[in-house]
C-alpha cells in the first residue's frame, strides 16, 4: 500500500509538473522573439540515429523562411512551401511532388516549431545543459494526441538570448533526428520566387500532382 501510494503522489507531481510555468515563461519568450521576424535564414545539421536498427546518418541543409513560406534545402531533397502549396523535389529521382499545404496539419514545419506548444502539447522544463560555454534550459514537449508518430520533442533553449540551438524528436519506431541550427540571420532580403517551384532549373524533371 506504501508503495502504491508513494507511486500516485508521484505521478500527480509529475502530470503536474508537465504545464509548469517555468517551461512556459522560457517558450513564450522563445516564440515572442521569432514570431516579429518577416523572415530569417539558417544553416542547420540534419542526424537520424536509430541504435536498434543500428543508422546514424548526418546531412547539412539550409532553411529559408519568409512569413508563412519557406523552403528547406536537404542536398537531395528540396521541400518549397509558397503557404498554399507544397512541391517536395527528390533529385536522384528527378521526380517532384505537388501537395495542397493545410495550415491545420500537425506536421513540423518551420514557422511552427517556435508555438506549437500553445496547442496540444504538454511541456516540461526538465533541466539544463552546457555546450561550448553556452548555458541552455532543457523543454520537453509530450503530445496530447497518442497516435503521433512521435511521443516527445526536446528543445534546447539558450539561456542568454532565447534563441533555439537544437531540437530533437523521439519517434515511437526507435528514431531519433536531431536538428542543430548554425549561422541564424535575422530579416534577410529573400526574394518571393524562391517559393514556387521553377521546372525549368530541373531538365526532364517528372511532375507527380497530388492535389
Amino acid at each position: 500500500m506504501k508503495k502504491l501510494f508513494l507511486l500516485a503522489i508521484f505521478k500527480t507531481i509529475f502530470c503536474i509538473s508537465q504545464q509548469d510555468p517555468k517551461a512556459e515563461t522560457i517558450l513564450d519568450a522563445v516564440s515572442k522573439k521569432y514570431s516579429v521576424y518577416k523572415s530569417y535564414q539558417a544553416k542547420f545539421v540534419y542526424e537520424l540515429e536509430n541504435k536498434q536498427a543500428k543508422v546514424n546518418e548526418k546531412f547539412s541543409g539550409d532553411l529559408k523562411v519568409k512569413g508563412l513560406k519557406f523552403t528547406i534545402d536537404l542536398g537531395n531533397q528540396i521541400i518549397i512551401n509558397n503557404g498554399t502549396t507544397v512541391w517536395t523535389l527528390m533529385k536522384e529521382e528527378n521526380e517532384v511532388n505537388i501537395s495542397d499545404y493545410k495550415a491545420e496539419d500537425d506536421d513540423l514545419n518551420p514557422n511552427k516549431i517556435y508555438s506549437m506548444y500553445k496547442s496540444g502539447f504538454k511541456y516540461l522544463h526538465v533541466g539544463e545543459e552546457k555546450i561550448a560555454k553556452q548555458s541552455f534550459d532543457l523543454i520537453e514537449l509530450v503530445p496530447d494526441n497518442k497516435n503521433k508518430s512521435y511521443f516527445k520533442i526536446k528543445i534546447w533553449v539558450s539561456k542568454k538570448d532565447k534563441s533555439v540551438n537544437k531540437w530533437k524528436i523521439f519517434e515511437k519506431n526507435g528514431n531519433r533526428f536531431n536538428y542543430i541550427v548554425s549561422n541564424f540571420i535575422v530579416n534577410p532580403k529573400i526574394e518571393d520566387n524562391i517559393f514556387v517551384f521553377d521546372k525549368s532549373k530541373y531538365a526532364g524533371v517528372e511532375i507527380v500532382d497530388l492535389r
